[in-house]
């Protein structure tokens, strides 16, 4: 397979940053990765904790879809227990039409408990939640039946979509997963693909593997297949000319980060650890992700798709504003310029005809001094005569 990368926005702000100009610079970001070839960028939603500052990704999107050309957007995710499912349907219809198919929809229960308590739900509400809504959705966007559905939340009377996706036969579809088993069990009764967040922090590999077989499973019980192709894997990379670059590059950025998962968000399986700068830079490395050179980067995929028996068909960096703009759009570059060929193909092609133009030259060089002689030879003799 052609792996396909890109990035996970959640996005990560410092609270006390301007977040006009923060977002500007997430828009500017999607911008310069599609001008590097990246394949996808998944936008989040979010509505407190005052870092993760996109409500609304399909507002963000068409904004987005406005100032690039062939990189595909995605909903990183809907939180869809929030929301009324029709009006999502209605919503990501819409953007695959103005995108010309270039919009992709993620789901999930929602990460952000601050977020659920506003709208008055509680924890254990939410994946059942997510399941029933997306079964409304998946209805409305695949079938002309119309809906029926009734509970202390929501009413749907005869409802269906009165405009049909663009994409044939329908964009992608993925559902977010972490530590339950629950994204990967909704994804295989639907066919959908797997966005596997926080991949390679406290869940670990051996998880991961378990959530494919479950959605293998499901899959199967529905008659639906289970695609590794649509399975994408979220990680940390911040890459620099050299590691120790890299390193003073995220002392821009780290520790803010690193302090809104510690002590602000209600999300216990993105735990990290570490008490100052070198120990998180340490935590990430021991197999979170790299801060470090373009080659580290290649090893730890490498070692991702070996871990993951049978490989994935995406992986997506989660942006996290370690670093400043300028050495986040070095290390996007450096990821586009000497990652993503070791895994695409590009790579093989050319090194392998560079390798073949080197073993030639000895014998071609000769070649070719005999023919200038030759051609001198012959230009004297005329001169001569």
């Amino acid at each position: 397979m052609r792996m396909r990368f890109g990035s996970f926005i959640a996005p990560f702000h410092p609270p006390d940053h301007n977040p006009t100009l923060s977002l500007e610079w997430d828009l500017e970001l999607v911008e310069h990765m599609d001008r590097l070839g990246f394949d996808e960028a998944w936008i989040g939603e979010h509505h407190s904790a005052g870092s993760e500052i996109v409500a609304s990704p399909e507002i963000f999107i068409a904004a987005a879809a406005a100032r690039t050309r062939n990189i595909k957007l995605g909903t990183g995710v809907v939180s869809l227990p929030y929301h009324n499912p029709l009006w999502v349907a209605e919503r990501m219809v819409l953007l695959d039409h103005l995108t010309r198919g270039r919009v992709m929809f993620g789901v999930g229960p929602g990460a952000l408990p601050t977020d659920a308590a506003m709208l008055g739900l509680e924890p254990s509400q939410m994946r059942p939640l997510l399941e029933e809504y997306m079964d409304i959705v998946m209805q409305l966007l695949t079938t002309d039946k119309p809906v029926n559905y009734q509970s202390d939340r929501l009413t749907l009377n005869e409802a269906r979509l009165h405009l049909r996706p663009y994409s044939d036969p329908l964009f992608d579809v993925a559902v977010a997963a972490v530590a339950s088993p629950s994204g990967a069990r909704l994804a295989g009764k639907h066919g959908a693909g797997v966005l596997s967040l926080g991949a390679t922090v406290a869940i670990g590999m051996d998880v991961l593997a378990h959530h494919w077989t479950i959605q293998e499973e499901v899959a199967a019980t529905y008659g639906k297949v289970a695609d590794r192709d649509s399975w994408r894997l979220v990680g940390l990379m911040h890459l620099a000319e050299t590691e120790e670059e890299a390193r003073k590059d995220v002392e821009y950025g780290i520790e803010q980060w690193f302090r809104y998962f510690q002590n602000v968000a209600a999300f216990p399986q993105m735990a990290v650890d570490g008490g100052n700068i070198d120990e998180m830079i340490d935590f990430v490395n021991g197999g979170l992700g790299v801060v470090g050179t373009p080659e580290m980067a290649v090893a730890q995929i490498k070692e991702l798709v070996d871990q993951s028996n049978g490989g994935f068909g995406a992986y997506l960096t989660l942006a996290h504003n370690w670093a400043n703009n300028q050495a986040t759009k070095k290390s996007y570059e450096l990821f586009a310029r000497h990652v993503m060929p070791h895994f695409q193909g590009q790579a093989e092609s050319t090194v392998g005809a560079a390798e073949r133009a080197r073993a030639a030259r000895p014998e071609l060089a000769d070649k070719q001094m005999v023919a200038v002689e030759e051609a001198t030879n012959r230009y004297e003799e005329a001169k001569g005569s």
